[in-house]
């Protein structure tokens, strides 16, 4: 049996073991929702007074153990509407799923044993005696909302972990330990990079050494943009409510948006404003329509004034573009952008820099003919290899095709999805890529960048947009070379994505030991005593000099707690001086992840070294001179 549809199989039945354990422990009063398999296990969604606790977890497991001892037959059946609601009478849940199934579904049921029976299309293992050598372990229990939504009941949800093999659970009981270690949510904060408030929620704030590493991510996105021929724009953070119509994002992406409400038309002294009722506390989570007065003018969208800050920097791009005539000899054009983005999220779904409201991408909106698609397409994947390279990050590509909601002609749609699998069948070979059937964005098909961390972890980062829709909505044309005028095409692309986001990656991926050209501080001076001050000042001149990130201590206290402070920031190097160094010119140097001392290295050499390492960007230190 394939080893997906193996752990699929076993996982969802262990599910429903749990179900089991916890109606027999806590009493059938116990409301059981859904139990779906995850990534490396499964959860149940429960409906009870009593508090599921982390004490509790035991007692749960040993419960479930003894279920599967009793070899218990598992038996599916189809049975009516009718009797699937008798069944689960006072199941205010299942009876729910119940109603909502579609009129000619099956309906199936699956008993487990004579006393526990559970709503499940399946499949599910014959014998309770088939997961006997599964190796699984609860590990968490958190609060979720029936069906997601925040306006329905809430429901204690149940985390188990579950694997077939005893080794496999402890080996990903391993990595979700090494994981912790790397959490940026903790790194970040102890490296003094970021904070978060609860006064901006989703926002962070960017401290000086973060924001140092910050500008050096920006530095090298544009520095290798510059040499594949990009311009850089900045355009307004708000705009009205019209750019957003024309754009099609007002009808699909309203409600992440923060908006700024207006006042439609000419009303009269005493008529109510129309725009959006906003709830501080959830961040303009709940929007609604305020009515007008009988007799009130109509809202116009023209007169509207009603304004939102852009979640993405695409409208004001094609504005950028619509600006003149544009001839074919000019394209491609490529304009980067790197302004500050907001997307409303809701509370529950913001994780550290992972999730925020408020980020910046390294974006760009290129404008060609259709002609030189593959070809502009091909030089933004170079980009994307030789970035994530950099990084030490591996990488694959997906399709995403046609959603359901999406703009435009479907022939066009056929016409873009064609262009971009033939680039991928070129450069990844046929059946080299995934395929996400309905995965696009509502005005074309994607290229999305898989990167993959140290743990194995994968992350979606770097995507390429396919655009014929939103030049026909801002008609964006150029001049043919036969005199005549032809519609562009966009293709969106950003490689880091969402920078906050990326920062937060990397943080995990090299557990705070960055690179040296990234480095918040990539050298630390530390004089052995006050009398050697004016040798290391000398040192942090000639270092910032050469464009290298340094910091120096020169309060009056002793050499080792100045280093161990500088180790606790994991900086790269550093460099201890005293009279010895003072007299000779050179430097000690002390090397990050290395018990080993580099002594007497001329300055000269070590600021050369410095500077080739910025240059070459290498993913190693240097541990000599």
């Amino acid at each position: 049996m394939d080893k997906e549809l193996y752990l699929s199989l076993y996982r969802h039945s262990l599910a429903h073991v749990l179900a089991k354990a916890v109606i027999e422990i806590y009493g059938k009063d116990v409301q059981y929702a859904i139990g779906p398999q995850i990534a490396d296990g499964f959860y149940y969604d429960f409906g009870m007074s009593q508090s599921i606790t982390r004490e509790d977890f035991p007692k749960i497991e040993e419960k479930m153990k003894e279920i599967l001892k009793r070899r218990e037959t598992w038996t599916r059946s189809e049975i009516s509407r009718e009797d699937a609601l008798k069944l689960f009478e006072g199941q205010k849940y299942k009876t729910e799923l119940i109603r909502d199934l579609p009129d000619d579904e099956i309906i199936t049921v699956y008993h487990t044993g004579e006393d526990f029976v559970d709503l499940c299309r399946g499949p599910h293992v014959e014998n309770s005696q088939e997961l006997m050598s599964a190796a699984f372990e609860i590990h968490a229990v958190s609060g979720a909302y029936w069906r997601g939504d925040e306006h329905k009941d809430a429901l204690q949800r149940v985390y188990v972990w579950a694997f077939p093999t005893r080794d496999e659970l402890k080996a990903h009981k391993a990595m979700i330990a090494e994981a912790l270690e790397r959490d940026h949510k903790k790194i970040g904060p102890q490296l003094d990079l970021f904070m978060f408030d609860e006064t901006a929620p989703g926002m962070a704030y960017w401290l000086p050494r973060g924001w140092r590493m910050y500008q050096a991510l920006l530095a090298y996105s544009r520095e290798i943009q510059a040499r594949h021929g990009y311009q850089e724009i900045s355009a307004p953070l708000i705009n009205k409510k019209k750019l957003w119509l024309i754009s099609g994002h007002w009808a699909h992406y309203q409600n992440n948006m923060f908006l700024v409400p207006g006042v439609a038309g000419s009303l009269a002294a005493d008529a109510e404003i129309p725009g959006v009722l906003a709830n501080p506390q959830d961040g303009l989570d709940e929007c609604a329509e305020v009515k007008l007065p009988a007799g009130s003018p109509l809202f116009n969208a023209e007169q509207d004034d009603t304004m939102g800050a852009k979640p993405m920097n695409c409208p004001n791009a094609m504005m950028t573009y619509k600006r003149t005539m544009h001839s074919y000899r000019e394209l491609p054009i490529r304009y980067s952008e790197y302004d500050v983005l907001h997307r409303k999220e809701k509370s529950g779904q913001m994780n550290g820099l992972f999730r925020v409201q408020e980020f910046r991408q390294d974006d760009d909106h290129t404008f060609v003919m259709e002609s030189q698609i593959e070809e502009e397409i091909a030089d933004i994947i170079s980009i994307a290899d030789e970035i994530y390279a950099t990084f030490g990050l591996t990488y694959r590509a997906e399709l995403s095709t046609r959603p359901e909601d999406f703009m435009g002609d479907i022939e066009v749609w056929n016409r873009a999805e064609a262009a971009l699998k033939k680039i991928l069948d070129k450069k990844y070979g046929e059946g080299g890529y995934e395929v996400n059937e309905g995965d696009g964005a509502f005005y074309g098909p994607k290229i999305d960048l898989q990167i993959k961390d140290a743990l194995g972890r994968e992350w979606q980062c770097g995507t390429i947009q396919l655009d014929f829709q939103l030049p026909h909505n801002f008609g964006l044309t150029y001049a043919t070379r036969e005199g005549g005028i032809e519609m562009a095409v966009v293709i969106h692309r950003a490689i880091y994505g969402s920078l906050e986001r990326f920062i937060g990656i990397i943080i995990e991926h090299f557990k705070g030991n960055f690179p040296f050209w990234m480095c918040p501080t990539q050298v630390a001076v530390v004089p052995i005593r006050v009398e050697h001050n004016e040798y290391a000042m000398e040192v942090e001149r000639r270092l910032k000099a050469a464009g290298i990130r340094v910091e120096a201590n020169y309060a009056d206290q002793n050499m080792n707690e100045k280093i161990k402070a500088y180790k606790k920031m994991k900086e790269p190097y550093i460099v201890v001086v005293g009279a010895k160094e003072a007299e000779e010119g050179t430097v000690s140097v002390n090397i990050r992840g290395s018990k080993e001392q580099l002594h007497g290295v001329p300055l000269d050499r070590f600021v050369a070294m410095c500077t080739e390492l910025n240059a070459s960007r290498s993913l190693e230190l240097k541990t000599e001179a």
